[in-house]
């Protein structure tokens, strides 16, 4: 399904233009949404739970993308493309913002202090991309 703004996106050499499948759809749900699971338990760290949450939710938001039939290699393109594949709204995309550069941080320089205040953030939007994912229906490719 064309967007405008994401056929902007492949011009600029951010995303290519691939039809997904069912299967590549239904895997990356499955695994979002095992991910969204495993965080509700509380016995784990919080560093494990956010890994788990921001897993998810690039895992669900990749799902979005590919339903459209998009590609992209890069995971900060893939949430900034959320406005567009669910209409996630800015203030939602803003967390994953955060998030991403949490990540990094933890990733490449040894950073792993996450707030509590983030993590409950994350979570309610990973929960959030979960729901609109859920209700895109079959990939039409």
């Amino acid at each position: 399904m064309p967007v405008p703004e994401l056929d902007n996106l492949i011009r600029a050499n951010q995303l290519k233009a691939e039809a997904g499948t069912q299967a590549e759809f239904d895997g990356l749900v499955k695994s979002g949404l095992a991910r969204l699971k495993d965080v509700q338990q509380t016995s784990l760290s919080p560093e494990s739970r956010f890994d788990l949450t921001y897993n998810a939710a690039h895992a669900l938001s990749l799902a979005a993308l590919r339903w459209h039939g998009y590609r992209s290699e890069n995971r900060y393109t893939v949430f900034q493309c959320l406005i567009h594949t669910i209409k996630l709204p800015a203030a939602q995309w803003r967390i994953l913002d955060q998030a991403h550069k949490k990540r990094n941080l933890a990733e490449y320089e040894g950073d792993i202090d996450i707030e509590a205040s983030l993590l409950t953030a994350l979570i309610e939007v990973a929960e959030e991309v979960a729901k609109r994912v859920s209700a895109l229906g079959p990939v039409k490719g």
